[in-house]
C-alpha cells in the first residue's frame, strides 16, 4: 500500500471511523459470517478508484477476523446495461481475483438495479450490509430512494460513499443512506487511508452486529448520529 498517497481526510470521514471504532465487538446471534454486499460502480470515470478499492479490499477480511467472519459479495455496473454480482465469498484472494478481472467501461449508471439486487438478496438471506462507492447519479433519485426504504425495513443498511463533489449525487446517496439506516461520507481520490478506513469500518460494522451503535458514546460518534435511526423501543 506504500505507493499510494495519504492525505489529512475530510472531517466527515473522520467522525465516521471514530463512531465504528469504538463500536463494541458482537458477533451475529447465528454464528454465521456477516454478509457484505460491495457495489461498486464500474463506468469509465472509476477506474482509479477501482484499482484502489482491488489494493484495499482484502483489509476488510483482516478487520473481522476477530469479529466474526465476513462474506462479501462484490456487484458492480458498467457499460451498456451491464450489472454482475458475485457469490458471497469469505476469502480476500478470491475476492481480489474477481476483481482484478474487471475493467471499468463508460456507461450510465444502475444504482437503482444495484439496489434492488441488495433487496432481493437479503429477503433471501439476511445482509448485514452494503457498501456503495460511486461519483455520479444519471437516473430518477425516487424510485432509488423507495428502494432505500425498503431496505431500511429490512434491517439492511447502505453506506454511500462518495467520490468527488457532485451535488445531485451527493443528495442522492444522503438519501439513500438516511433512508435504508445507513450513513454517508466522502473520501477524495487522492487519500487511500479514507478508502481504506471506510471499507474497514463497515466491515467491522457487518461483521460485529447493528445492535452496537445503540451504545456508543463518544464525541466522535454523536457528530454523525444524526445520520442513524434512533433505535427501536422494546
Amino acid at each position: 500500500m506504500s505507493n499510494l498517497p495519504e492525505k489529512k481526510g475530510n472531517p466527515a470521514v473522520a467522525a465516521f471511523l471514530h463512531k465504528v471504532a469504538a463500536m463494541p465487538v458482537v458477533r451475529p446471534a447465528s454464528g454465521k459470517p456477516g454478509r457484505l454486499i460491495f457495489a461498486i460502480d464500474a463506468t469509465a470515470s472509476r477506474q482509479p478508484s477501482w484499482d484502489r478499492a482491488c489494493q484495499l479490499q482484502g483489509e476488510m477480511f483482516m478487520a473481522v477476523k476477530d469479529v466474526g467472519g465476513l462474506a462479501v459479495s462484490l456487484a458492480y455496473y458498467r457499460g451498456f446495461g451491464e450489472f454482475a454480482a458475485t457469490p458471497f465469498l469469505t476469502n480476500a484472494d478470491d475476492l481480489a481475483r474477481r476483481m482484478t478481472g474487471v475493467s471499468c467501461l463508460g456507461g450510465h449508471t444502475q444504482i437503482l438495479r444495484t439496489l434492488k439486487h441488495a433487496r432481493d438478496e437479503t429477503q433471501r438471506d439476511k445482509v448485514n450490509a452494503v457498501i456503495f462507492i460511486g461519483d455520479a447519479l444519471e437516473e430518477d433519485v425516487d424510485p432509488i430512494c423507495h428502494v432505500a426504504g425498503e431496505l431500511g425495513l429490512r434491517g439492511t443498511p447502505v453506506f454511500c460513499f462518495q467520490e468527488g463533489q457532485n451535488p445531485i449525487a451527493g443528495n442522492a446517496f444522503r438519501q439513500v443512506a438516511k433512508l435504508s439506516g445507513g450513513a454517508w461520507a466522502p473520501f477524495d481520490a487522492a487519500s487511500a487511508g479514507a478508502l481504506r478506513d471506510l471499507l474497514r469500518a463497515v466491515a467491522v460494522f457487518a461483521a460485529g452486529g447493528r445492535q452496537a451503535l445503540a451504545r456508543l458514546t463518544s464525541a466522535s460518534a454523536r457528530q454523525i448520529a444524526g445520520q442513524l435511526p434512533a433505535p427501536k423501543a422494546r
